[in-house]
């Protein structure tokens, strides 16, 4: 793949994971720049979460390279943590902790990793709930929140470790179908502050309005790479002009 002008913030290079015998990317090579919002969609099973669980090492590869902000993967405890401070992750489940307040979850991280006072890492987490607009649920628990609710605190937790980059892992596919927008509302608002994303996600329209890139995946391999207008009127591989017509006219 060609490198743009832009230096890339992430370098996926030829990069294979097994699970077993079961091969789930199949050297995969892939550069994100600062700034690109990239949504990668595909069948279940085309290995989408496994190729961003990679990138802050939550499953491991066996092959190829990843370097994030010049940061390469090497297995050592010092290059994942400092990798892991610069990418925020956001999953399908919410991951809150449940004995803690919505602002005692978001300040977690901000006092433990990043050595904040309690007072600053509240102020942070009050700007950041703020943002995904709902300052006013930060004493409740998780439980008393609805799954919209839920996955944007999780966001805002996210947001509170100040990452550089932010992935989202089918964020929206435990929500209720009326709690997805304002889910994607909030991810729309991140994008268009010029934060650098990877969204795994099947949500079209949002895809349409935010990425700068779109990657389609299928059997463990990136297929397809273009921009959205192109992707969605031309795409080239057969394999995604089937998933789009399954996707978009279901």
């Amino acid at each position: 793949m060609t490198k743009n002008d832009q230096t890339a913030l992430i370098e996926i290079e030829s990069v294979s994971k097994f699970f077993g015998s079961f091969q789930a990317l199949k050297s995969v090579s892939l550069n994100v720049t600062k700034g690109e919002r990239v949504v990668v969609c595909g069948p279940s099973g085309s290995g989408k979460s496994t190729l961003i669980r990679c990138i802050n090492q939550l499953e491991q590869h066996e092959e190829g390279d990843i370097t994030v902000d010049g940061i390469t993967h090497d297995g050592a405890a010092k290059s994942l943590n400092a990798i892991r401070q610069k990418v925020g992750m956001v999953f399908q489940q919410f991951n809150l902790f449940p004995h803690l307040s919505v602002l005692d979850n978001l300040t977690l991280g901000p006092v433990r990793a990043r050595g904040m006072s309690k007072a600053d890492a509240e102020k942070l987490a009050m700007q950041y709930l703020e943002r995904v607009r709902i300052p006013e649920q930060s004493d409740k628990f998780p439980r008393q929140l609805s799954g919209g609710q839920q996955q944007r605190v999780a966001i805002a937790r996210s947001l509170c470790m100040e990452p550089q980059i932010m992935l989202f892992d089918e964020p929206t596919s435990a929500l209720d179908p009326e709690m997805i927008n304002e889910v994607l509302d909030v991810m729309t608002e991140l994008a268009s502050s010029g934060m650098t994303m990877i969204v795994v996600t099947h949500e079209m329209g949002f895809a349409r309005r935010v990425a700068d890139t779109m990657v389609f995946m299928d059997h463990g391999e990136i297929v397809e790479v273009a921009p959205p207008e192109k992707f969605f009127k031309q795409p080239d591989s057969a394999r995604c002009q089937d998933f789009l017509q399954k996707i978009l006219h279901h």
